[in-house]
């Protein structure tokens, strides 16, 4: 038996061969691209556009470092060290606190594929393009969506909020905090008491505004707080902050379906991170590098303290409406919901122009040289083609 298994075995062997210097004797039809033998060439940009924003030198240090294993006690050191910068950025003490390997649309996501379940009750507040992206995201994950809708520039009020709480009984409510579409500041204030009056859990989109705006998670009873690497933190795009409450714990692991994405799902990720006190198991690999990158921009918000980097954001903000208005431009957002390190300026014939000043970018003298710009690029055109 043993020698007819062998032959079996050394026949299968000569054929599996054959096979393989069948196919690599085949020609190669698509030719290596030409572009790709050119050395890369990547343009020096000063980004003050909503989003993303120049890397710090620091984070561009931390991107050049050697990958190591995304499984080596060096790495957890790492990844514990982003947990604790997200807990101080997030001001919380949620232990299930994390980074998401994706940008804000994968955070957003985690929020919504975990949090919701086919037929759950959803209020959304759309006062712009990422209240749109939480209702598609939303409907796409079978919940019964229900969109709030605000012209840009304006924001939800209390009452608002209250009365749709009451008439559609929703589990989540979804607010964006720095509406970058338009340069709104949502206030937070009093929101996550109504939703938790109401036993409604709050989720708040950060992205824009994480940094260069006041955020107290716990204080203001935020359930779910997102943000991203690419704003106010000046890392590289790619990895998202996320954390959420003992009660959004609670929703997530007493849910009756699975999420719909093994990818995203917070009780694999929450193990992986460190957050479940249990033995860490091989979820996915990390970006490395990108988490590197992270936990040095969290390093910088650390040193230099949330509230000077809320004071210098909102003092480069006012700094930048004073000189908008200066060239005789009207603000799109109104007094008190604008800032955070981004200006929305009505040009003569009503196109808005979004400027952001975030992270080290938010300084004076970049406030003068994108007025300087606008300044010259205003007298060059003509007014009917503005």
């Amino acid at each position: 038996m043993l020698g007819a298994l062998t032959a079996v075995s050394t026949a299968l062997g000569h054929k599996a061969a054959g096979r393989v210097r069948t196919m690599a004797s085949l020609p190669l039809r698509v030719p290596p691209p030409a572009a790709l033998r050119r050395p890369l060439s990547v343009p020096r940009q000063l980004l003050l556009g909503p989003g993303p924003s120049n890397l710090h030198p620091r984070v561009l240090a931390a991107g050049v470092q050697q990958t190591i294993s995304h499984m080596s006690k060096e790495m957890f050191q790492i990844m514990d060290e982003i947990k604790q910068g997200i807990q101080y950025a997030f001001q919380t003490t949620n232990p299930l606190t994390l980074a998401i390997s994706g940008s804000g649309h994968c955070a957003l996501e985690a929020a919504l594929f975990n949090l919701l379940e086919p037929g759950d009750s959803f209020l959304v507040g759309v006062n712009g393009i990422w209240g749109q992206r939480a209702q598609d995201v939303g409907e796409r994950v079978g919940a019964q969506v229900h969109p709030m809708i605000k012209d840009p520039g304006s924001h939800h009020t209390l009452q608002e909020v209250e009365e749709a709480l009451v008439q559609h009984k929703p589990v989540l409510l979804f607010l964006t905090q720095g509406e970058s579409s338009s340069g709104v500041l949502h206030p937070l204030d009093g929101y996550g008491e109504l939703c938790h009056r109401y036993q409604c859990l709050l989720l708040v989109d950060a992205v824009a505004s994480l940094g260069g705006a006041p955020v107290h998670m716990d204080q203001q009873g935020i359930d779910v707080l997102y943000s991203g690497s690419q704003k106010v933190l000046n890392a590289p795009p790619g990895t998202s902050l996320i954390s959420f409450s003992d009660k959004a714990r609670n929703k997530i692991y007493t849910r009756k379906t699975k999420p719909v994405s093994f990818n995203l799902d917070i009780k694999c990720l929450a193990n992986f991170w460190g957050c479940d006190d249990q033995p860490r198991k091989y979820h996915h690999t990390v970006p490395v590098i990108g988490l590197c990158g992270l936990r040095e921009s969290l390093a910088l918000l650390a040193e230099q303290g949330l509230e000077s980097s809320w004071r210098q954001h909102r003092e480069a903000t006012e700094y930048l409406h004073g000189r908008l208005q200066g060239l005789g431009l009207q603000l799109f957002v109104k007094d008190p919901v604008r800032g955070g390190g981004r200006g929305a300026g009505e040009l003569p014939s009503s196109p808005v122009l979004r400027i952001g000043l975030l992270g080290c970018n938010a300084t004076r003298e970049n406030v003068d040289r994108v007025i300087e710009a606008l300044q010259e690029a205003l007298q060059r055109c003509p007014r009917n083609k503005l």
